[in-house]
């Protein structure tokens, strides 16, 4: 790897990207050719997917792209709005219009921003080669079902009816595992990839740069499940697992969840916890649970299949109790589990 970007792993802590070698990989591929459909990467919250697009935008630029990176849910323009330095003044001029257009509201002009800069981008160059690397747009335009079809067929419309010509252009978007992923699989019109926490060797990598004391690896991964977010929470909060299971049990407002659930679907999380793949069997007799779930961003529901071709990068492995993964269910992290189970003690003390 030529070029690493450096993140913001946590407070005061900044790390250069680790590992992820089979997604850019798959990033090679997609320069050489671009992409004939827009390109959707989801995956848990936390995973990498914000890591891996900002990566991906350095590989890009040294295939000749031009690339403009978008982030509706980051607060200021310099995190919002990232672009190649020969590009930047025409993507700002198009931003500026956009705020104006939405009324001042940055998170719907940077949603869009993509997508308009693209055409801009392809009418000042002659036939230039343009990527689109927009990061959880969906949690800014919302999630219902119109919205999320109207931003697609606008993205599949950039590819395939240009106001401009382009060499090549390329069109990805991450989001988060939640509802979306629901939405967009109602379509053909994009390829759909998933993601999974980071491997077990990209993940040292990563645990190796974090300073300070620290619990072992073993630990670590126990805890965390390989997610690159997770690990920078423990580090802020003193590595007290304790107080970050406490963390997700107030942000994903769990006990609350359960105090609407009824005996039978409290038991049913109960098996959950030690059999993920428990929710897939009884979908149909617990799909109301499963998906207020997905909603929260507790699991994974209906994962591929562990072909390659399923997923950006390597997927996670058929099962793992430890972790709570199964074949079909997974829990998004084993801090997640954890807080669920926590939740539940809670509620019967």
């Amino acid at each position: 790897m030529a070029r690493r970007v450096r993140l913001k792993l946590a407070k005061g802590l900044a790390v250069l990207f680790s590992d992820r070698g089979a997604a850019l990989e798959r990033f090679e591929e997609i320069a050489e050719r671009g992409t004939r459909l827009p390109i959707v990467v989801f995956g848990p919250e936390g995973c990498g997917k914000t890591a891996l697009l900002r990566q991906a935008s350095l590989l890009l630029e040294d295939h000749g792209y031009k690339v403009v990176y978008v982030n509706p849910n980051e607060s200021s323009i310099d995190n919002a709005v990232q672009a190649s330095s020969d590009i930047r003044g025409v993507v700002i001029e198009a931003l500026r219009e956009l705020v104006s257009t939405y009324l001042g509201d940055l998170a719907k002009a940077v949603a869009q921003l993509g997508l308009v800069a693209a055409s801009r981008i392809a009418r000042r160059l002659s036939k230039p080669r343009v990527a689109v690397l927009i990061d959880d747009v969906f949690q800014a335009i919302g999630l219902d079902r119109a919205t999320v079809s109207s931003y697609l067929k606008s993205a599949l419309n950039l590819i395939e009816y240009p106001e401009a010509s382009y060499e090549k252009i390329v069109v990805v978007i991450a989001t988060s595992e939640g509802v979306s992923r629901h939405e967009i699989g109602r379509h053909t019109w994009s390829y759909t990839y998933a993601m999974w926490n980071m491997p077990r060797d990209g993940f040292s990598e990563l645990y190796g740069q974090v300073p300070g004391e620290k619990p072992g690896l073993d630990e670590a991964w126990r805890l965390t499940g390989g997610n690159p977010r997770l690990l920078g929470v423990l580090y802020e909060n003193d590595w007290d697992a304790e107080k970050v299971t406490r963390l997700i049990m107030r942000s994903k407002n769990l006990v609350e969840l359960v105090a609407e659930l009824d005996a039978d679907e409290k038991q049913a999380l109960l098996k959950a916890i030690e059999d993920p793949d428990y929710l897939w069997r009884n979908r149909r007799k617990y799909r109301h649970l499963v998906e207020r779930l997905v909603e929260l961003n507790m699991i994974v529901d209906n994962l591929p299949d562990r072909s390659p071709d399923a997923w950006i990068d390597k997927p996670p492995p058929e099962r793992d109790q430890k972790l709570g993964i199964g074949r079909y269910v997974a829990w998004q992290t084993p801090l997640h589990r954890e807080a669920l189970r926590r939740a539940l003690e809670h509620y019967n003390q």
